[in-house]
């Protein structure tokens, strides 16, 4: 389901009581018996410490920040903090996020606790939300849910493209780079 405009504004009210640590989250979806794919489980599956979904991307409002970033693969979608997003092949675009259990893991989602922001060269109507199985809200762009990659450790790694075909950076436009 995606959310957007006035809907958004209505579920905000409720969205303090679904505070989940993203430490809780990542073992919750270690743990879950929801189903999901394992395309693109890495053979470790933690994420690196330095990797914090959601929560490395928040900013003073609470909003999940998405920027572009300078990549090997040229400017890409990107958090506050540099870490390079992607989106996954199996969902479909406008919908709800397909990556739970051990895909989750390998592929945090970008969660937000309030509006995602746009940064320079990101057309703000792109950006939106859709609420994951677990009651957290996932940010998308062009309507695809956004993930980090558990190996990417630095600003600018882009060691998650390509993965079993169905991994892929977005640009600007929202659209995957395929490359």
């Amino acid at each position: 389901m995606m959310v957007t405009g006035a809907v958004r504004g209505d579920r905000r009210h409720r969205r303090w009581s679904v505070v989940v640590p993203v430490a809780a989250l990542l073992v919750l979806a270690g743990c879950s018996s929801s189903g999901g794919s394992d395309e693109g489980t890495p053979s470790q599956q933690a994420p690196s410490e330095s990797t914090s979904p959601g929560e490395a991307a928040a900013t003073d409002g609470g909003g999940a920040a998405v920027g572009l970033g300078s990549t090997s693969l040229g400017d890409v979608l990107v958090d506050a903090d540099g870490l390079t997003l992607y989106m996954y092949d199996n969902d479909t675009q406008g919908s709800d996020s397909t990556c739970y259990d051990q895909c989750a893991s390998a592929w945090p989602p970008l969660l937000t606790q309030g509006d995602p922001v746009p940064g320079d060269g990101l057309d703000a109507a792109l950006l939106g939300t859709a609420e994951r199985t677990d009651g957290t809200t996932q940010v998308t762009y062009g309507g695809w849910p956004l993930y980090y990659w558990a190996q990417d450790a630095t600003a600018g790694d882009v060691n998650g493209q390509g993965v079993n075909g169905v991994w892929w950076v977005l640009g600007a436009d929202g659209q995957p780079i395929h490359g």
